[in-house]
């Protein structure tokens, strides 16, 4: 039966969700140079309506459709063929809803990417990249963890996609930071951010929406929702608070790191959001802090560069929060979890690990071949005259300022 208040919830959690889409593209244009605004706010918003389609198509099936070994959804909802406004098994919304409210985060999964090549990729080659990434990696990754797959099977604990969504963005952005060529300049000239007050418009809208990411999750207007937004604002704010004290202590208490600390914070909690304490959530998110903190001083030690640091920021964050979940995870909050390390059940953690390391395999291998395969065919990169130009102009021919 369906429940009006689950469904107006989860309804709102939805248009929260899609928004972080556009929001994650003005948190990336404010850190590129204006000559390249349009072009990475474009890379956020064509994602919406490029994993859309596929979404409908074959992308829902693929997630959630009848599990083939485990390893990827059949294709009995193609076209979402069967997928209405019946109560889906287990919940008290329609299935269409969740279907919709899936979509959401298959759309915002690609774009996090996008930070690992703005100012510099070819945009013919980023669309058949996002699709193809979507469809081998996103979709069968999703299935294992939420759509009765491998992971699901085991016991893996994500409450709202820290291993679907930000290890397989966060990875697949270093795979193919490698593969394409670094920007013209690239640490011999200083490449400043051209407008960080948009960067903290999109780290506060990211914020807001997240509310939707993790507190949706709980796919009903209930306590566990209740705790996964606390937990969600708990941890941004313990790690936006403890990245200003890291930056003060080697200088100054930059607006653009505490904005960075606070989406790093949520990136963290997101897997462990509904299943941990508001102490715990304090604790992941100012351990998850440093971790990213040092991520990016260890990137940019080694020369790689991954432009806006989805590695350092999505990809460790992430990895943490799934971690931690296998530690502070209790049934004493959500009898639908599981306890953790720390609570007395040591393969809990044991099956994070093991969930952690193949998607970093398997996202890393996948992003690697497509990179190759698309550099042959297309190229991966605009030339340095293209990029010198500024992509507004010569992938779109327009330009943001007068």
């Amino acid at each position: 039966m369906i429940d009006s208040g689950d469904t107006a919830w989860i309804i709102v959690a939805t248009a929260l969700v899609l928004l972080m889409t556009p929001a994650l593209g003005f948190f990336y244009g404010g850190m590129v140079r204006k000559k390249s605004i349009l072009s990475t706010l474009n890379l956020s918003f064509i994602t919406i309506g490029l994993i859309s389609i596929q979404w409908v198509l074959i992308g829902y099936s693929l997630s959630f459709g009848d599990s083939i070994g485990g390893l990827v959804g059949g294709l009995n909802y193609l076209g979402l063929n069967g997928v209405g406004l019946e109560v889906l098994d287990g919940l008290t919304i329609p299935h269409l809803l969740f279907a919709g409210f899936q979509m959401t985060f298959a759309i915002i999964t690609p774009a996090l990417i996008t930070g690992a090549f703005v100012e510099r990729v070819r945009f013919k080659s980023f669309l058949v990249f996002t699709l193809l990434w979507a469809t081998l990696v996103y979709d069968p990754v999703a299935h294992w963890v939420w759509g009765g797959g491998i992971f699901y099977q085991m016991g893996a604990l994500d409450f709202a996609g820290g291993t679907v969504v930000h290890i397989t963005a966060g990875y697949s952005a270093l795979a193919f930071s490698m593969a394409i060529r670094k920007r013209k300049g690239f640490g011999r000239i200083t490449i400043e951010p051209h407008n960080i007050p948009f960067t903290v418009l999109g780290a506060g809208l990211l914020w807001m929406g997240w509310f939707g990411f993790n507190g949706g999750s709980a796919l009903a207007a209930d306590g566990t929702a209740v705790l996964a937004l606390f937990n969600t604002n708990t941890a941004a704010a313990a790690a936006a608070v403890v990245w200003m004290f890291l930056a003060w202590r080697e200088g100054k208490p930059s607006v653009l790191g505490i904005v960075t600390g606070a989406v790093v914070g949520l990136v963290a909690i997101t897997p462990a959001a509904g299943f941990v304490t508001p102490l715990a959530a304090m604790l992941i998110g100012a351990i998850a802090a440093p971790i990213s903190y040092y991520a990016i001083a260890f990137r940019n030690k080694r020369g790689w560069d991954e432009s806006l640091d989805v590695w350092a920021c999505h990809g460790m964050a992430g990895t943490w929060g799934a971690l931690a979940t296998g530690l502070f995870a209790t049934t004493a909050i959500n009898a639908a979890g599981a306890d953790g390390l720390f609570y007395g059940n040591p393969g809990q953690f044991v099956t994070q690990l093991i969930t952690v390391v193949v998607t970093i395999v398997y996202a890393v291998a996948i992003t690697f071949i497509l990179t190759k395969i698309i550099s042959s065919v297309w190229g991966l990169s605009v030339s340095e005259t293209e990029e010198e130009v500024g992509l507004d102009i010569s992938e779109h021919g327009e330009r943001a300022y007068a």
